[in-house]
């Protein structure tokens, strides 16, 4: 019997593999957490399909997203990440990762807890079709408020809310998705 799935997660061998194995799964610890902030970071205006294929190549340009690494790249790291075909070479994403990094290293409290702090601790109704899955809610405009005020860039209400749902923040997987409710999580 095949496996209902959401409907994005279907078109590419990498999808259905993400989707069941990762999306919507609750994810912490500091280092995770800035590899998919910096991921739907790049992802901005583009196709995640794009940032899912060149993955490995961001964990080997970005020390395997270590936040302390990241955080003290020099100028010649940010041009050596601007010669890197194997990522996506954007001057302001480049230089936004970096930034978020040595923002990151600022939180007293971590940048797991900080981005916990805003998942949603009463149940929602689950998302019917994927046209009822919001691109954002009061949670990710919280978010983001916090992160910019915080020093971080790029990340905006729809970053913040594909965040969410990458970590498992919120299970906003289809009601007939076999995945829907399996983390716990509404």
């Amino acid at each position: 019997m095949e496996l209902i799935r959401c409907g994005w997660a279907t078109s590419a061998p990498e999808y259905v593999a993400y989707h069941d194995e990762e999306w919507g799964t609750p994810l912490h610890g500091d280092d995770a957490l800035f590899e998919r902030l910096t991921l739907e970071a790049f992802q901005s205006g583009l196709s995640w399909i794009t940032i899912l294929r060149k993955r490995p190549a961001f964990r080997a340009a970005f020390a395997g997203f270590d936040v302390a690494a990241v955080a003290a790249f020099t100028a010649a790291d940010e041009a050596r990440l601007m010669a890197d075909a194997g990522i996506v070479r954007n001057r302001a994403k480049v230089a936004a990762a970096l930034g978020n990094a040595r923002a990151a290293l600022e939180l007293p409290e971590g940048l797991s807890a900080l981005l916990w702090s805003f998942a949603p601790t009463t149940p929602r109704p689950r998302p019917r079709t994927l046209a009822d899955v919001p691109a954002t809610s009061p949670e990710s405009v919280a978010m983001a408020r916090e992160l910019k005020r915080r020093g971080f860039a790029f990340v905006g209400p729809t970053t913040a809310h594909a965040l969410m749902q990458a970590t498992g923040m919120v299970d906003e997987h289809v009601a007939d998705c076999f995945r829907a409710g399996a983390t716990g999580r509404s």
